[in-house]
């Protein structure tokens, strides 16, 4: 199993998806790793990414994704997959993939970026990420759960956790 968290610059994506990971004891990655280093560039210069920026570094996190699979490991990854062609490009043909989008309110997201010194990612470029989302509809998305994340970090951690797996039976790591 893989589970993608997903969401707008400041939403928690990393903080959660790092909670969710440990308490699976599942492998964790931050898909900002893997951006090239004209993206971040561009980035810290305030310029928001193209659909063309965005590509190489979707095909890297998708990457990373099979491998996860192939070797039969359950991880966690964040990814911001603001538009419905990214979250289709990480989870189509993938049934071990499920995604929680968090959403979070705007003056929050803007807090939250604003109180990161010395990331790459400035505060004016959160409205951009904004503009850019397209909301999932359960129709055309049935993998995608939005999780909206207004009562700090580990309860939508819980939260991820409860949504996906009612059961209380989320499935083990598998071994490499």
């Amino acid at each position: 199993m893989i589970l993608i968290v997903g969401g707008v610059a400041g939403s928690g994506k990393t903080t959660v998806g790092k909670l969710v990971a440990g308490q699976l004891d599942w492998q964790f990655a931050d898909a900002d790793s893997f951006h090239p280093a004209a993206n971040i560039e561009k980035m810290r210069s305030g310029i928001p990414l193209t659909d063309e920026d965005r590509m190489p570094w979707l095909r890297a996190v998708t990457g990373w994704i099979d491998e996860r699979i192939a070797a039969g490991q359950s991880a966690v990854i964040t990814c911001s997959a603001l538009k419905r062609s990214y979250r289709h490009l990480l989870l189509d043909g993938r049934p071990e993939c499920v995604m929680a989008l968090l959403e979070v309110d705007r003056d929050d997201l803007m807090k939250r970026v604003a109180s990161r010194p010395g990331h790459f990612f400035p505060e004016e470029l959160v409205q951009s990420q904004l503009d850019t989302l397209e909301q999932p509809s359960s129709g055309d998305e049935p993998n995608v759960h939005v999780i909206h994340e207004d009562s700090g970090a580990s309860r939508t951690a819980a939260k991820i956790i409860d949504t996906l797996w009612p059961d209380g039976s989320p499935p083990r790591t598998l071994a490499p």
